[in-house]
């Protein structure tokens, strides 16, 4: 299934670094695409929603949306 994450916090291609490395290291993630411009994540993976948002504050950024 693929979901795209808002995410706040993001500043620089390091931090998309940090997202998309948590993302990836979840089991069940297939794709991960990390945008700064736009604040977003698109991600193809049976996760559930708390997974995802758990994973990228852990990274020291804020979820404010989940859109599927």
């Amino acid at each position: 299934m693929k979901k795209k994450i808002l995410i706040e916090g993001m500043s620089c291609q390091h931090c998309v670094g940090h997202v998309k490395e948590a993302l990836e290291n979840l089991d069940k993630v297939t794709s991960v695409e990390v945008s700064l411009e736009n604040n977003w994540a698109i991600v193809e993976t049976e996760n559930s929603n708390e997974e995802l948002k758990e994973a990228i504050e852990e990274e020291g950024y804020d979820v404010t949306n989940i859109e599927e």
